[in-house]
């Protein structure tokens, strides 16, 4: 009879550390996975400053008749991909994650050549509302940069939680799946050149 009450308890509390373990593990993961797509969130809400901002820069721009408009162009096509891309937060895989990358990278390519050009302005370069907009561009520009650093932080507990086992079984149950990280643009790891003629 005591054999039996023993393995009675012996069970329940394989049991109760068993289902501890899962719901600690699986309420992680749904923790974890809200964090990044939080931390997403704010990714977004940067870039999107940054496009509110382009038409304002363009706007104060146009003002100047001799300006090229193929660069005015050049920005307004890259803003108009730009948020023509969206990604769910379920969806943050690598491949959305650099396709979102390489139409916010076209925003920066025109957005510099656009801030190459206005150096042949010194009157665009002078405006007081230029300035102002090229200062809040780099403040956001700088936003970006510390909001995909935070998703990236986050990415990286959550990629690790799931690949750790037990968790990983649990993660494949439930269709937990690796996220996609923000990398370095190709060639980013080489210095430039600098040379004065």
């Amino acid at each position: 009879m005591k054999t039996k009450w023993i393995v009675l308890i012996v069970v329940a509390l394989v049991v109760i550390i068993g289902y501890s373990t899962f719901k600690g593990s699986y309420n992680g993961m749904v923790q974890r996975e809200e964090s990044i797509s939080g931390a997403w969130a704010q990714v977004e809400n940067q870039y999107q400053r940054r496009s509110d901002l382009i038409p304002n820069l363009v706007n104060t721009v146009k003002g100047y008749a001799d300006f090229e408009q193929e660069t005015l162009t050049g920005v307004i096509e890259a803003r108009a991909k730009a948020t023509s891309v969206s990604i769910n937060p379920e969806n943050l895989s690598p491949d959305a994650i650099a396709q979102f990358e390489q139409a916010q990278q076209g925003v920066s390519s025109a957005l510099s050549r656009l801030l190459v050009t206005v150096e042949r302005y010194p009157d665009l370069k002078a405006s007081t509302q230029f300035s102002q907009l090229q200062v809040q561009l780099e403040g956001t520009e700088n936003r970006i940069s510390v909001e995909r650093r935070n998703f990236n932080t986050a990415v990286q507990g959550y990629n690790t939680f799931i690949k750790t086992f037990p968790k990983n079984i649990i993660a494949g149950m439930f269709g937990f799946e690796n996220k996609g990280y923000f990398e370095a643009n190709p060639g980013s790891d080489v210095a430039p050149e600098v040379t004065f003629d």
